[in-house]
């Protein structure tokens, strides 16, 4: 298994496969690599595929001290410089497209191009999910609340022909404390003031039926970021990448193939 360390001695595990100009793919909260599973093949044709299991999660270490959403940026860069990568595409969905976002501010020389999927900018400007939406999470009964979690990323047709295993609801063995932190920094993000700086050519892709992270959201990071493009897809939840694959990875393929690395 091979790992990368970061300036402060963690270390992360990381994951490569296929071959073609560099793509690093960054998953939700609370999830490790495994995110990818059902749609990695599609990238991995065309792009060597590069992700990480985030501090606290998978294989990686599991610190228990404060984590941020540009910490984790920062972690992607230590995986980039054990690869010797010098610039990589960056598609960056949930969580993962908060990270992402930091990773274009504070590092432009290392992003190619970004795809940010079903994120937000956070803080006072982003829109929050609503109450209801946090209830139906919160509900003492467990399995209700791992069946509203579904629900919010998947539609009902989908999960009437799709029982699992779902690889998008968190990665099981992270410890307590890790989850604590891991929804402290997407809690905690705010790059509003950062994304204007933002150089990289981006596409902000969400569904327009997603309550978990608002679709609402979509728009507001499109412009905000100078030449965004912005594509919605129809009837799509938070985990539109994966159940509106068909229409999901070809737009980010099409839109990576436009823009080389050079």
């Amino acid at each position: 298994m091979p790992y990368a360390t970061t300036g402060g001695g963690v270390k992360l595990s990381y994951q490569v496969r296929g071959d073609g100009p560099a793509l690093v793919l960054l998953q939700g909260q609370a999830n490790g690599h495994r995110w990818w599973d059902s749609v990695r093949a599609d990238f991995a044709a065309a792009h060597r595929t590069i992700t990480l299991d985030w501090r606290g999660t998978g294989d990686s270490d599991k610190p228990d001290e404060p984590y941020s959403t540009r910490g984790f940026a920062a972690d992607v860069v230590a995986v980039l410089d054990e690869l010797e990568v010098r610039r990589a595409h960056v598609y960056g969905t949930s969580m993962g497209g908060r990270v992402a976002q930091w990773l274009a501010a504070d590092h432009p020389g290392r992003v190619g191009a970004l795809v940010l999927g079903c994120s937000s900018p956070g803080g006072a400007h982003g829109v929050e999910r609503g109450h209801d939406v946090r209830r139906s999470l919160a509900q003492p009964d467990r399995a209700a609340a791992e069946r509203a979690l579904l629900e919010l990323m998947y539609t009902p047709d989908w999960l009437a022909t799709h029982p699992g295993p779902h690889l998008t609801v968190g990665d099981p063995g992270m410890p307590a404390h890790a989850r604590r932190r891991h929804l402290a920094a997407s809690a905690g993000h705010d790059a509003w003031d950062a994304l204007p700086s933002i150089t990289a050519p981006t596409l902000v892709v969400h569904g327009t039926d997603d309550v978990f992270n608002p679709a609402a959201n979509a728009p507001l990071l499109a412009g905000r970021i100078p030449g965004a493009e912005l594509r919605l897809i129809e009837g799509a939840r938070h985990a539109y990448f994966e159940e509106f694959r068909e229409v999901a990875s070809p737009t980010v393929l099409e839109f990576l193939a436009s823009r080389p690395l050079g």
